[in-house]
């Protein structure tokens, strides 16, 4: 499948759909969801920084079609390919994360929705979703969203924890947000967010206890050093995700690409590690998988193909990173999932 003919600016097809989506979305809500944090150098770096993975492929495997089936903390998906969490999903289609929802689910993938959603968790229809989680100062106010969450079908929760406060964001600092109505943010919050950005200190007994208090497993996002997942593990995560928030917080952190091996390596076989940041093609996957990842997640482009077609956009995004992937694995020699993890030189 093709969504377009390549843009001037990207070989790949993700180029066109992304030039797509521009012209459809307001323009402070693209300042958002585009800008990194102060120069936006670990943004500009991610994507980069999976082209330069070589494999090596092995041959004379037998392998002539590749099986993308992967199992997530227990659960069955047809690819290791998921949706990240990200806001503003009703500012860029008014089905908001109705629609990601719709369109992951029929990709039979995997679906991270913003505790910022602003749809109720109630009319999240589809297949199985993780809630994404920032943890206040008074943590015991994210309990009546967690919980709600879980009542309706949350199977995880996602701890977020390289969020102290916001990172700063010049663009969208500077962005000009009159006319746009943003009554729908955070839905499932029984109070509007406070007007001063909180900060939050947080620790490992955080992790402890939204573990004990969800009920279901916490994976802790934000993990970008082997040291800090094992010290996320001792603390009872039953997974890790490593990613720098898509260059939103600290600007010039570690890219994912280069922190995912030092954390799958020290996590051993311990928990699942997944990764974002960066990944816009089968074979981004591909390089994260041969790196140890379980799963990788995306987030901007599912936002500019929930833009430019809804559900359908979505289901499409995934289907056509699924098919890259599942040629690169058998160019590779790969017939599963499990079979990428010596492809490194």
């Amino acid at each position: 499948m093709t969504l377009d003919p390549a843009g001037p600016d990207d070989g790949h097809w993700l180029g066109a759909l992304r030039d797509e989506a521009r012209r459809r979305v307001p323009p402070a809500v693209w300042t958002y969801i585009e800008s990194g944090a102060r120069e936006g150098v670990t943004t500009a770096e991610a994507t980069a920084a999976w082209q330069a993975v070589r494999l090596r492929p092995r041959v004379l495997r037998g392998v002539a079609e590749a099986d993308l089936v992967t199992s997530l903390l227990g659960e069955t998906f047809t690819a290791p390919i998921a949706v990240a969490p990200t806001a503003m999903q009703r500012a860029v289609h008014p089905h908001g994360e109705r629609a990601m929802a719709a369109g992951t689910a029929a990709a039979g993938c995997l679906h991270v929705v913003s505790s910022n959603a602003g749809t109720r968790f109630a009319d999240l229809a589809g297949g199985p979703w993780w809630l994404q989680a920032y943890l206040p100062p008074e943590r015991e106010q994210m309990l009546p969203v967690v919980e709600d969450a879980v009542a309706h079908r949350a199977r995880a929760i996602v701890l977020t924890v390289d969020t102290p406060f916001p990172g700063t964001k010049y663009a969208v600092d500077d962005a000009d947000w009159t006319g746009l109505d943003l009554s729908w943010w955070r839905s499932n919050f029984a109070e509007p967010e406070t007007e001063h950005p909180w900060k939050a200190a947080l620790t490992p007994d955080d992790v402890s206890w939204l573990r004990e208090r969800a009920g279901v497993p916490v994976v802790v996002k934000g993990v970008l050093r082997g040291d800090d997942a094992v010290r996320c593990l001792d603390a009872g995560a039953d997974a890790i995700y490593v990613s720098n928030h898509g260059g939103r917080q600290l600007d010039r952190s570690v890219r994912t690409a280069d922190a995912l091996a030092d954390v799958v390596a020290t996590v051993g076989q311990r928990a699942e590690v997944y990764v974002d940041g960066g990944v816009r093609s089968g074979l981004d996957a591909l390089a994260a998988l041969a790196l140890g990842a379980r799963a990788v997640l995306v987030g901007r482009p599912a936002l500019h193909a929930l833009a430019r077609d809804g559900a359908r956009g979505v289901q499409r995004l995934l289907s056509e990173l699924s098919g890259e992937l599942a040629e690169a694995m058998v160019l590779a020699g790969c017939g599963t999932v499990d079979d990428t993890r010596d492809l490194l030189p």
